[in-house]
């Protein structure tokens, strides 16, 4: 955390690590090349969401977002995760609605709750995306993460960047948050910021032509995560004798924005912010057992087991840009519609081959 504050702080002393990063950006670049050159095109149209910076950026809700805006126009998408946090006995592992948490990962076992279509997750993604093409149940693969993953391969790219943090001082690892440099922002196919304004997109973004748009994470409502019962989110059932005794966790890549949004809601807590992807248990939480604890559904589904009668967690959607959804969807459609062009023209020749044999 205390590197974390120093990125998003600008800490003057960080210039003093600016020769490995750039060593760290030498040797990305490399490693592109290295898996670009290996990388196996994709019987199925694959959307890669992304980001360029160390840590959480609101990836998984836009990959629901995604998925949904997909469905209403009768598209399937299969989605892929490297399941961090979770151990399978073995990969790619095929989620399902009952799977452990301590197989899939936190991220992924979100995501399965609220996906019609398969889930795979496997840290060689690769490896995964074939697993879905095998599957047969999908019409294209959207992978939760894995822009770095060059052996993938991918249709479209989209980048998510928190709108609070940005790309903190700009620099790449170890001197900054970044995994790729900014410029990088310019090859893909769309920038999403994550609860940011206009302002921010326009002049501290190097986008360069890539669209830009923003996303905003809505909270709709209370789960108890005990139950699974729902409360209005301004009808939250707290007794009386704890209501002056709330407590909030966060285990996600800006805890804060978690605290805000409960500030937002009225609500006054004391904070509890952990890594991201952090395994609770229940002797580390013993001191909210019997008092009021709220906390993200990343976090809740690790906390299912051992949940006290009153910790909740608060469900949320992302809310797209119009422009942005319609814009994604039409390309996706244009490639759905060349590949299946090149199919039937592949069809025809091998038709015509076996007729002059």
């Amino acid at each position: 955390m205390f590197l974390v504050n120093a990125w998003y702080n600008r800490a003057g002393w960080l210039i003093m690590l600016r020769p490995l990063s750039l060593l760290f950006g030498w040797l990305a670049g490399r490693r592109r090349k290295r898996q670009e050159a290996a990388r196996q095109p994709s019987a199925l149209p694959v959307i890669v969401v992304g980001n360029i910076s160390v840590g959480g950026t609101g990836k998984t809700p836009l990959v629901l977002a995604l998925s949904r805006a997909l469905h209403d126009r009768g598209i399937t998408a299969g989605i892929l995760s490297r399941g961090y946090g979770g151990r399978a006995q073995q990969y790619p592992y095929m989620v399902s609605a009952d799977s452990d948490v301590t197989h899939t990962g936190d991220e992924a076992r979100l995501l399965r709750r609220h996906s019609d279509g398969p889930m795979v997750v496997d840290p060689e993604r690769s490896r995964g995306l074939q697993a879905l093409t095998a599957s047969g149940r999908c019409d294209v693969v959207i992978s939760d993460d894995g822009l770095q993953h060059y052996k993938l391969w991918r249709d479209i790219e989209i980048v998510v960047v928190d709108g609070t943090r940005g790309l903190g001082n700009g620099w790449c690892l170890p001197a900054g948050p970044l995994r790729e440099p900014p410029a990088r922002l310019q090859q893909v196919d769309y920038v999403v910021i994550n609860g940011a304004n206009r302002a921010f997109s326009e002049d501290q973004l190097s986008a360069g032509d890539t669209p830009v748009s923003t996303m905003r994470l809505v909270p709709e409502y209370w789960v108890r995560v005990k139950t699974g019962e729902r409360a209005d989110l301004q009808a939250l059932p707290i007794p009386a004798a704890l209501d002056q005794d709330i407590h909030a966790l966060a285990g996600i890549g800006n805890p804060q924005r978690f605290f805000d949004t409960l500030n937002e809601l009225g609500l006054t807590v004391s904070s509890h912010a952990y890594a991201d992807h952090h395994a609770y248990n229940a002797v580390e939480l013993a001191f909210a057992r019997d008092k009021v604890l709220l906390m993200t559904e990343k976090d809740a589904v690790k906390c299912e087991a051992f949940a006290g009668e009153h910790w909740w967690y608060l469900a949320v959607s992302a809310e797209l840009e119009r422009g942005f959804s319609e814009a994604f969807c039409d390309q996706l459609a244009s490639v759905l519609g060349r590949r299946q062009q090149k199919q039937q023209q592949q069809t025809q020749q091998q038709t015509q081959q076996q007729q002059q044999q």
